[in-house]
């Protein structure tokens, strides 16, 4: 599942974009443990995705969000945005497309707000979820706060 996963990070990175892994796989490899799954954040538009995949399902295009299937495995490859305000509280008012940096920042959890690359084996906290002075392995639990 990782090495697919890696290889739709590459193919969106070969057309030009910006990929990482985000979400709980980010928390279980600075934890030192094996993701079982993987979550991909992209500047990718969900219409870019979808030409760039074979089989897609857009099930959240609204939000940025395609599911991938690749090699039996499905993936959530979700464009980085930003969101207006909750209005009930699940749901934003509307989405804009954004960078990596605004998308940590609207994201539930600070330890969310983290990306990985797999290709430079780089994390990237955007949001200051995981290295304020703890080693890696207790990184995710001083970072499982609200980032509002």
């Amino acid at each position: 599942m990782e090495k697919t996963a890696r290889e739709i990070v590459a193919r969106l990175r070969e057309n030009g974009h910006i990929a990482y892994f985000a979400g709980g796989c980010v928390r279980d490899i600075v934890r030192g443990e094996t993701p079982k799954d993987f979550d991909v954040a992209t500047d990718a538009k969900p219409e870019t995705v979808q030409k760039l995949f074979p089989r897609t399902y857009a099930v959240g295009a609204h939000f940025g969000v395609i599911l991938v299937v690749e090699n039996g495995f499905q993936f959530e490859v979700a464009t980085f945005r930003s969101d207006d305000a909750y209005v009930d509280g699940r749901h934003p008012s509307a989405v804009h497309f954004s960078s990596p940096e605004e998308d940590a920042k609207r994201r539930d959890f600070t330890i969310n707000g983290m990306f990985y690359d797999p290709l430079a084996e780089k994390v990237f906290d955007f949001v200051g979820a995981a290295f304020r002075g703890r080693s890696v392995a207790n990184a995710s639990r001083g970072a499982l706060r609200h980032s509002a």
